[in-house]
């Protein structure tokens, strides 16, 4: 399988961040800050499959039942991310190229992360590790991110390519899965703290929630409540809101076109939220050049304000792809499901 090389130096990779990021770039630097970045994107691929091999055997000696999945960042994240920070560079963005492992407990998240801390990740170098399970976000979010200087003494084309990994339980996962779903739905980004305070407040005392149910540190600002307290706070917040009824609104089942004939290796997810339909189009290992070529023009669309949403990604066998990215379905199942047994446990 032939993988995209950087085409362009990180000075030119850096000059595209600031014209796409910009509020009124020239048309002409657009085109070309547009294509630049697409390159710089589709060359982490080549990082992320062997970061991706590591991780499955890793993973399978913890949990066999892990899922593992890839994906690509989505240019839209990329720019609001550059407009976010300032000083944030394009060349140094650490998770355009990302793996994720979804492991049945906070345990074997820890187990997880153990195995990279003690027997090292071959020659690549490890930047940060944040662990948001030790020390939970004010807004809620909990799963830990290790993030890896790509290294190669073969495939120097590569090197200093940034890698980020994320190691989330099934609850974590669930959680996380809401709020981008809600953010998608409601057009406000929550993750980012930019949706309403009774959202923002109703995730965060039911991340706290959740920790309880692993029995991990709680979330900053909740964290001096008991647990029948904090339960007692996700019933009153949801009801603020009518958190359960409009979720259940919001994720009724969904159109999927499916186009697919054999096992693929990579698949376009194309989300049209306001009409509850996503289109999925597979293509196999040697066609990942036209699957990030596809990818870009979906993106190029949604841009020009057809309201898509897409995403590539790898999941490996179809049949993970809705448990690795149930937000791009609306699914949130998992999540009220847990809720309604908090709610259940806080009226007893």
């Amino acid at each position: 399988m032939s993988f995209p090389k950087p085409e362009y130096s990180r000075s030119k990779v850096n000059w595209a961040g600031e014209i796409i990021s910009s509020a009124k770039p020239e048309h002409d630097d657009l085109l070309l800050a547009l294509k630049i970045l697409n390159n710089w994107r589709a060359a982490h691929n080549y990082p992320v499959n062997t970061f991706n091999v590591t991780l499955r055997e890793r993973v399978k000696k913890i949990d066999p039942k892990a899922i593992v999945a890839q994906r690509l960042k989505r240019a839209p994240a990329i720019i609001e991310k550059l407009q976010r920070f300032s000083k944030m560079r394009l060349s140094r963005m650490q998770d355009i190229g990302g793996l994720r492992a979804i492991t049945a407990s906070s345990e074997n998240v820890e187990k997880l992360v153990g195995l990279y801390n003690t027997a090292g990740f071959l020659e690549h170098d490890l930047v940060r590790l944040d662990d948001y399970v030790k020390s939970p976000k004010d807004d809620g979010y909990r799963s830990v991110h290790l993030v890896y200087k790509y290294k190669s003494k073969k495939v120097l084309e590569y090197d200093g390519l940034q890698i980020e990994l994320q190691i989330r339980s099934k609850l974590q996962h669930a959680w996380a899965t809401a709020v981008e779903t809600m953010s998608t739905v409601l057009g406000k980004n929550i993750k980012a703290r930019r949706g309403d305070k009774e959202w923002n407040s109703f995730f965060a005392v039911s991340s706290s929630a959740f920790a309880y149910l692993e029995r991990r540190p709680l979330v900053p600002g909740y964290d001096t409540l008991s647990r029948e307290q904090t339960f007692i706070e996700v019933r009153k917040a949801s009801e603020e809101i009518k958190a359960l009824e409009r979720m259940r609104d919001y994720s009724k089942a969904i159109e999927w076109i499916d186009r697919q004939e054999k096992k693929w290796s990579y698949h376009l997810i194309v989300l049209r939220s306001t009409e509850r339909k996503i289109a999925v189009t597979s293509y196999a290992r040697d066609d990942f050049k036209q699957a990030t070529s596809d990818y870009a023009d979906a993106e190029v669309r949604a841009g020009q304000g057809e309201p898509i949403e897409p995403v590539l990604v790898s999941v490996g066998p179809l049949k993970t792809l809705k448990k690795a990215y149930p937000n791009f379905f609306l699914d949130i199942n998992d999540f009220m499901r847990i809720i309604e047994q908090i709610i259940a446990q806080s009226k007893r």
